[in-house]
């Protein structure tokens, strides 16, 4: 089930948010555990709609993880050591994300070496990197003593599968919610906050992503000699847009169902096309993949805190091979992963714009951004170096009849996707958060409308029912 889907948004959220406040709000003090426990059979429900069989994989790791973070709290109560029950913990997390994601393209690739073995057909459940890296958080947690331990694995079973954040994150990490998950305050602040976020998202989504995908999904799935620069830029630039529309319309959508439900997750995006440098961009994109890195890989590595520079290139080396490996059982990802470590690099030892002018600075990242989203989009190593070059020395030319028309038919689009990129929303919000009296009246009404407005046209685009899954869905 999608959040943009019809049935999500006309049926399952509605019926879900009424069984919440309704029925729930009038059990007095055993409303907490009713209200979880509802949460949790939705959201189980929610996962099992288009993979019934693949709930059973995640309800395993729910179990098993309960079960370590058990072992991890009484070892440490009685001051022996967690590295047993830690370990066994990555084992069983890794080896499970290794078996679904990864083994068959392990097994490829071995054949092709000469190896003679069989592969057998296995699909990848959706969205298995969040809950098991949300899995692991819980079990590292309760070892760093970031959160208490939960003795009823329901809770455990909440916090992993919660279906706002469960197919495409953000990443919630055990410690954001862990004090939530019983003691969380409901409010119509919250409420109505989140549901204008909602709002939001799903117009990203929708409006934005979904439009920009149709140029984009031309373009590279053009052949070879077919494809000229324009069309290769145009259609770069249009993923390079969708992808934060699609990711971030759904960060925004989880975060915003969040809210409605008392759940405060962090920000998973914070407009890292602005950056004026790669480290920059990942302190803005997928905030939630880049600190859980950050927290439990390259700190416990020693970070930039060590006394040898090759060893915090080895660190940043390991961080970003592990990023392009999450993302995804094909070289383009790792290929992906080892670009930024290399830009990483060259910024922090070699000067990489440093002292540019700022829009120098802003030009450059936006460029080297732009080109790594080829290799992320591309279904081969083959094709994503076909489009580069396309790019750049076309064999069908710099301009032709599908560049004109796809870019006078999304020029709107475009437009509108590169104004939103931008934090223009949130300068218009601070310059007029101090009106008064009649004009803070105009203010509400019109964000109210526009909100209204967002609604009724995405509604009106998603009853056509035109299939619309989310990229990081596939993850």
């Amino acid at each position: 089930m999608l959040f943009s889907s019809s049935i999500f948004l006309f049926l399952f959220l509605p019926l879900v948010m009424l069984a919440y406040y309704v029925p729930c709000r009038l059990l007095g003090r055993w409303s907490r555990p009713a209200q979880n426990l509802l949460l949790l059979v939705c959201s189980l429900f929610f996962y099992a709609w288009g993979e019934p069989w693949f709930v059973l994989v995640m309800m395993a790791s729910i179990l098993a993880n309960y079960g370590f973070g058990l072992w991890v709290h009484a070892r440490k109560a009685r001051g022996r050591s967690r590295r047993l029950p830690i370990v066994c913990a990555l084992v069983c997390n890794l080896g499970l994300m290794f078996v679904f994601k990864y083994l068959v393209f392990v097994l490829t690739q071995l054949n092709r070496l000469g190896a003679q073995l069989l592969i057998p057909g296995i699909e990848l459940p959706l969205g298995i990197s969040f809950f098991t890296f949300q899995a692991l958080s819980y079990v590292l947690d309760v070892d760093r003593d970031r959160g208490k331990v939960q003795h009823n694995p329901l809770k455990v079973a909440l916090y992993i599968s919660f279906f706002p954040q469960l197919i495409a994150g953000p990443i919630v990490k055990y410690e954001t919610v862990a004090e939530e998950i019983d003691g969380r305050r409901e409010n119509w602040t919250d409420f109505s906050a989140g549901a204008c976020r909602f709002l939001v998202g799903m117009g990203k989504k929708v409006l934005l992503a979904n439009q920009l995908a149709v140029v984009a999904d031309f373009a590279y799935g053009l052949e070879a000699g077919a494809l000229s620069a324009g069309m290769a830029w145009l259609g770069a630039v249009c993923y390079t847009l969708q992808i934060y529309f699609d990711f971030s319309g759904y960060s925004d959508m989880a975060i915003g169902m969040g809210r409605m439900f008392g759940f405060h997750f962090l920000e998973n995006f914070n407009y890292p096309y602005i950056s004026r440098s790669i480290t920059e961009f990942w302190r803005r994109w997928h905030i939630s993949l880049s600190t859980w890195f950050r927290d439990y890989v390259y700190f416990p590595l020693g970070g930039s805190r060590v006394d040898k520079r090759w060893k915090h290139i080895r660190n940043l080396f390991v961080v970003w091979l592990l990023t392009g490996i999450w993302h995804g059982a094909n070289w383009t990802f790792l290929v992906w992963g080892l670009y930024y470590f290399a830009l990483l690099v060259l910024e922090k030892y070699a000067g990489l714009g440093r002292g540019w002018p700022k829009v120098l600075q802003w030009l450059y990242t936006l460029f080297f951004v732009n080109l790594g989203w080829v290799f992320f989009r591309a279904d081969s190593l083959g094709d994503a170096l076909f489009h580069i070059r396309a790019m750049f020395a076309p064999a069908a030319g710099w301009w032709d009849g599908y560049a004109a028309l796809f870019l006078t038919n999304n020029l709107p689009i475009l437009l509108a996707g590169l104004l939103f990129s931008a934090p223009v929303a949130r300068w218009l919000g601070e310059r007029t958060q101090s009106w008064k009296g009649g004009a803070a009246l105009v203010r509400d009404a019109a964000y109210s409308l526009a909100l209204m407005a967002l609604l009724l046209v995405s509604a009106s685009f998603l009853v056509k029912g035109t299939y619309n899954p989310f990229i990081y869905s596939n993850f």
